[in-house]
């Protein structure tokens, strides 16, 4: 009698063990990569899965420090932004991001701060540049450019806003309320749901004609402004393209300390065992998990993995192999000089005459993409930060100024080459659990598409790896429940 009724009572204890296991229970979810991507992907699983599902999320960077593309650099003691720099008033992810991390942000950019087009020779246009405390000067001074642009490229500067806010508008539809947004399997669904697909299938210049740009305006002004935000000129893509006229626009701003700040607080408050300095050389899918080896020699097992950094230049092992389109990245060189410009290199007469903003024309004959002025000590104490495609040689760099105390380079493969019609890598990569957030980079590659990339990916992740778990819509950071993002800066 007594071994009869212990046989129940063991089992009882079995069950009980059992369901204790399985309650406490993690899955894994390891992410390569600690840039904007990475570190957002890692919040929205936080914030969206319920506070009963037992999640571990191992963060692997190959670099000492977060960030990615995000970085500062000390010059003479003082620290500059060196990669992503500025970030739009209608970037909400990042203005939630510095809200929800009680990050302070620098001024929005001075619209009275002067920039000039140089051919070579000379300054074919230049806009006025007056430095003064009182805030209606400013606006004078702002207004007197307005005027000016206008002489120059007439109604086209009304056409080309309202390209780009027709642009700006169809982003925010990722904005809307997880009630009624899908969770899109494919960059070009994704697209094709916000009404911007099509700008990925034709060039800039393209885009710009049938919008109705005179052919001044975009030769000079917005082949300006795409050189310096992305490095080429007006044949990429039409919503790269665009993206990059709406980073020229007003209001623009960053965090003070650096924007790097965004990843790390994400980081931080995401519950994240973070591996820094530990690179991942393979990926394998074994059965119900991924192994994933660091350059370390160290094996991780892993339920999802998630590539938040560019496959294009890195060397990982995938077993099985998986395909994705052959794509270039543009690489920009960043080089900070603290010093003085040489006047007599621009053919003007003192340094008081050039612009805050040099900028260039498209010309192979040109060798940097941009100069402008990051800080001014002194008079003739500056600090600058220059933009070109090759490396600025010594030679070069000595003829440019006429007076430098420190240089510092830095060779960033800062985006993707863009090329329409643009073709898209999957967001899942082996039909499993595999993810790949930098898909969305062929479409366009800000600090924010970034965000929005890796907030699907998160989604994606919650329903297709975790079907039965509910989704929770009360995203703490967007000040609403399971509404849109609708903030202000």
């Amino acid at each position: 009698m007594s071994s009869s009724s212990a046989i129940p009572a063991l089992t009882l204890i079995s069950l009980l063990l059992l369901l204790s296991a399985l309650s406490q229970a993690h899955d894994t979810v390891c992410i390569v990569g600690a840039g904007i991507g990475g570190a957002s992907v890692a919040h929205f699983l936080r914030e969206y899965s319920p506070s009963t599902l037992n999640l571990t999320i191992r963060m692997f960077e190959r670099n000492g420090v977060v960030g990615g593309r995000m970085a500062t650099v000390n010059v003479s003691g003082e620290f500059f932004e060196a990669g992503a720099s500025i970030l739009h008033p209608k970037n909400f992810y990042a203005v939630n991001y510095t809200r929800l991390l009680n990050l302070t942000v620098n001024s929005p950019s001075d619209d009275s701060e002067g920039f000039g087009i140089w051919d070579g020779e000379k300054f074919i246009f230049k806009t006025l540049s007056v430095k003064s405390k009182l805030p209606f000067v400013d606006r004078i001074v702002s207004l007197a450019n307005s005027l000016l642009l206008f002489v120059r490229y007439g109604y086209s500067l009304i056409r080309m806003n309202r390209f780009v806010d027709t642009t700006v508008n169809s982003f925010l539809k990722y904005y809307e309320s997880l009630k009624t947004r899908p969770v899109f399997e494919s960059v070009d669904e994704m697209l094709e749901w916000a009404g911007l697909h099509n700008l990925t299938a034709r060039t800039l210049s393209e885009e710009l004609a049938d919008a109705g740009l005179c052919p001044l305006l975009i030769q000079e002004l917005v082949t300006v402004i795409t050189r310096i935000n992305y490095g080429q000129n007006v044949s990429m893509s039409g919503l790269g393209g665009a993206v990059s006229l709406a980073g020229s626009g007003g209001g623009l701003w960053s965090i003070k300390g650096g924007n790097w700040q965004m990843a790390s607080g994400l980081i931080n408050r995401s519950d994240v065992a973070l591996h820094l300095h530990e690179e991942i050389e393979s990926i394998s899918s074994i059965g119900d998990y991924y192994e994933l080896n660091s350059t370390m020699g160290n094996s991780y097992t892993c339920d999802v993995a998630v590539v938040a950094t560019p496959l294009d230049e890195l060397n990982v092992e995938f077993t099985p192999s998986v395909s994705i389109p052959k794509r270039e990245l543009q690489h920009t060189h960043a080089t900070l000089v603290r010093g003085l410009l040489n006047p007599v290199y621009f053919g003007v007469n003192s340094v008081s005459e050039l612009p805050e903003l040099v900028a260039t024309l498209e010309d192979p004959d040109l060798p940097f993409t941009s100069i402008s002025v990051l800080k001014q000590h002194a008079g003739n104490d500056i600090t600058y930060k220059i933009f070109s495609r090759q490396p600025m040689a010594e030679a070069l760099l000595d003829s440019i100024f006429s007076a430098r105390t420190e240089t510092i380079r830095i060779n960033w493969a800062a985006y993707p080459h863009y090329t329409a019609p643009e073709v898209f890598a999957p967001f899942i990569l082996d039909g499993q659990h595999l993810y790949y957030v930098n898909a969305f980079e062929n479409a366009a590659s800000t600090m924010e598409t970034s965000a929005v990339a890796a907030e699907n990916v998160a989604r994606l992740i919650l329903s297709r790896y975790f079907s039965g778990v509910p989704l929770s819509l009360d995203y703490s950071s967007s000040g609403s429940s399971g509404g849109g993002v609708h903030v202000d800066l």
